[in-house]
């Protein structure tokens, strides 16, 4: 039976380099803060449904709920980077100073469920939305930003239609941006990778 719900998409930007650079034991800390910081963010109405090498694939029943998280979760990434950032005295223990850039994509659809796991193409779409999205950013789909609707706190940024790998059509992307206005991540050109015509 299908359902419509919110799907989102963590990914650890640069994860293989980094994995490279400080080594396994490094890498698997990182790998759990992520998860540690990702299940105390999400509400109880929300699911992890898997781990996905560096990222994991969420199902929210509400969209609003998965903006929020997002959202959230940006906020904590940025404060576990400035405690990075401080130097020995203000870093991680079990990670030291390296930073975890985490980059978010959602999509609202309707995917099919298989067993516990979500398949097709609503899921599909989800994660190419966040292999567009820079360091420590969060984009959605249109069609989210459309379910959502106003909302205090939050503001969408339209960034075009975008051909993404395996999709026909372009895909109308939007930038998720917290109260102050600002996202977080690589906007230095302000447009999303992909924006070219195929």
């Amino acid at each position: 039976m299908a359902e419509h719900g919110a799907i989102v998409f963590t990914d650890i930007v640069g994860f293989t380099a980094l994995t490279d650079t400080h080594g396994d034991d490094v890498a698997l800390a990182l790998l759990e803060r992520q998860e540690e910081m990702v299940r105390a963010a999400r509400p109880l109405t929300a699911r992890v449904v898997k781990e996905l090498g560096d990222g994991l694939l969420l199902w929210f029943d509400d969209p609003r709920d998965a903006i929020d998280t997002c959202l959230r979760l940006q906020r904590d990434f940025d404060a576990v980077n400035e405690a990075a950032d401080s130097g020995p005295l203000g870093a991680i223990a079990d990670v030291g100073n390296v930073p975890l850039w985490v980059r978010m994509g959602v999509h609202w659809g309707c995917p099919r469920r298989r067993g516990d796991d979500i398949v097709g193409r609503d899921v599909n779409l989800a994660a190419r939305i966040v292999d567009l999205a820079g360091p420590g950013e969060v984009l959605c789909s249109e069609a989210t930003a459309e379910v959502i609707g106003e909302r205090a706190g939050v503001g969408f940024e339209p960034l075009g239609p975008v051909f993404v790998r395996g999709l026909t059509e372009p895909v109308p992307i939007v930038r998720v941006l917290s109260a102050a206005g600002e996202g977080c991540g690589d906007r230095t050109d302000g447009r999303v990778r992909g924006t070219a015509s195929r």
